[in-house]
């Protein structure tokens, strides 16, 4: 059952509603993983680690209701249940317990350059068949690229 049509081909629907799934997910693990670093995170650079991972959730969270909006916009039913997430996520994993501030810094700096790469590839895939949904996609990009620059910069 559609309930909402847009001037989309279905083609095009179709791969831009997989780029817009693979990214809800993305984003939803995301901030999952930066909120437990954050609740667990110690060392001399804590208060620093911890707002900043606090910084990318708040991204993290913007952008997922935008993406899963656009997704509802297209005709695509977003999914965000916890079971799907659980299922598709493709982010390093949170060991239990406390997360040295280094080791949270490190851990965000490989999680968010895969979410990364993974837009890119989003990017490419939604030139030609959804112009507006490349474009959120590179806003996001963008925001992303700036947490990981950051990171970096405290891993050094």
């Amino acid at each position: 059952m559609t309930v909402v049509r847009n001037t989309l081909s279905d083609l095009a629907r179709n791969a831009t509603g997989e780029a817009l799934q693979h990214t809800l997910v993305d984003l939803l693990g995301l901030s999952l993983l930066a909120k437990q670093a954050h609740w667990n995170v110690v060392g001399p650079r804590f208060r620093t680690v911890h707002l900043h991972l606090d910084e990318v959730v708040d991204t993290a969270r913007a952008y997922a209701d935008t993406v899963a909006e656009r997704a509802a916009a297209i005709g695509v039913p977003p999914d965000g249940r916890s079971e799907t997430v659980a299922a598709n996520a493709l982010l390093p994993a949170v060991e239990e317990g406390w997360l040295r501030d280094s080791d949270a810094v490190r851990l965000l700096t490989e999680a968010l350059g895969a979410v990364i790469d993974r837009l890119r590839e989003r990017i490419t895939t939604t030139k030609e068949v959804d112009p507006v949904t490349q474009d959120l996609l590179i806003s996001l990009t963008g925001a992303l690229e700036k947490h990981h620059w950051m990171f970096q910069a405290e891993d050094r």
